[in-house]
């Protein structure tokens, strides 16, 4: 007996979700728990796995549809594989009155998902002319409705001299992350300052005592957790940067959930650490470790990047010398990091090359005043540049 396949039960900050790829085509044996689909949220991927050995009957939503929380899917039954798949029949046989120039004598590929194969039927689409937006090249509908006859999908052969253009849809979460972006700059007042760190004492720390503390701990000694201790105590000198605004009121929160900006292949994502004041170096290390590993697999949850009081991104990771960043509401403030680059500096009347990193600090100036902007950010210059004042907590 066939059973119902359901798309996730989506949390109340997500209102649906899109097929993105079927892994698994009408027919095709499926071990239990064995991944089947992947559904694209505006923050997150979830994977629907089989919930038991079988196979696929049906597919009722394909890639690229829309879906509900909780919505069928598909049809799944458990135990002996299907026989053969409704799907697999051939183009001529269920549509014997198409016109015949609208028909396709291509060969059916049976990876493709029902609806493509049915779009590259009716409009007589070679499947090798379409430019494939989906996961690993795959076509979906929205390829075959939006190819253009005459075009095709290998460059090599196209003259030389001729411009070319690629035209790929956006993926929900960077839609998303392109509205969240965009209504910060015009719905904030948003003001950055600015101020530079000598990085000495962090890298000479670093340098003495990282093999000691990867082999106590087993995680790596980096700069970030540096930043992120210095910008909780910070937090506790001046609330408002930990505070955010909604709608005529000012939200001050008594803990300290510091988001990292980590970039993936779909898109930036934001996930937290939680109560970093009371977390140790270590921990912290190894919370970013794990969330980054999850960014780079596609296995980030909702849960992961839900919440964040303030926000730390690092572009000096990709060489940027020197940002804006813009904010991630509704926090008020968003502290950014750069490249640590050498440079001659004045010290005590001499000249010396010292590593120096400048710091930005993007915060809303509805809430947050310049004083206790730049006071927050020269706080965290003192704790990087004099340690043992944030480790002995002076």
């Amino acid at each position: 007996m066939a059973t119902e396949i359901k798309a996730p039960v989506f949390p109340e900050s997500v209102a649906d979700g899109t097929i993105a790829t079927w892994h698994k085509k009408v027919g095709e044996p499926v071990s239990r728990d064995e991944v089947i689909c992947d559904i694209e949220t505006d923050k997150v991927v979830l994977e629907v796995v089989a919930p038991a050995d079988g196979s696929l009957v049906a597919i009722i939503k394909d890639e690229g549809d829309t879906v509900l929380s909780d919505e069928v899917i598909a049809q799944f039954e458990a135990g002996a594989v299907s026989a053969a798949a409704p799907e697999a029949a051939a183009p001529a046989e269920a549509a014997p009155a198409a016109p015949a120039a609208a028909a396709s004598t291509q060969p059916v590929d049976q990876n493709q998902a029902p609806a493509v194969r049915k779009a590259l039927s009716e409009t007589g689409i070679n499947a090798a002319d379409v430019q494939g937006t989906g996961r690993g090249g795959r076509i979906t509908k929205e390829d075959v409705v939006n190819h253009k006859p005459g075009t095709s999908v290998q460059p090599l052969s196209v003259a030389v001299g001729e411009r070319i253009e690629k035209r790929v849809p956006m993926t929900r979460l960077r839609k998303r992350v392109a509205e969240r972006l965009l209504a910060a700059t015009q719905q904030t007042a948003m003001l950055t300052t600015f101020n530079e760190v000598n990085m000495k004492p962090i890298m000479e720390m670093r340098k003495q005592y990282k093999d000691a503390f990867e082999k106590r701990h087993g995680a790596r000694l980096g700069f970030m957790s540096f930043f992120v201790k210095a910008a909780t105590e910070a937090l506790k000198r001046y609330p408002a940067v930990n505070g955010s605004i909604d709608g005529d009121d000012i939200v001050y929160h008594g803990f300290y959930d510091i988001g990292v900006a980590v970039s993936s292949e779909r898109g930036l994502v934001v996930p937290v650490l939680r109560d970093t004041d009371r977390m140790n170096y270590a921990e912290v290390e190894n919370g970013i470790r794990d969330y980054a590993f999850k960014a780079r697999d596609g296995k980030l949850g909702i849960e992961d990047m839900t919440g964040g009081t303030f926000t730390i991104t690092n572009g000096g990771t990709f060489g940027s010398l020197l940002s804006t960043p813009i904010l991630n509401t509704p926090q008020t403030a968003i502290l950014g990091m750069h490249k640590i680059q050498e440079r001659p500096m004045a010290v005590n009347g001499q000249v010396e090359i010292l590593p120096m990193m400048y710091l930005a600090l993007s915060y809303d100036h509805r809430l947050i005043d310049g004083k206790e902007a730049v006071g927050f950010l020269v706080t965290i210059k003192e704790l990087l540049e004099e340690p043992a004042k944030l480790i002995l907590d002076l």
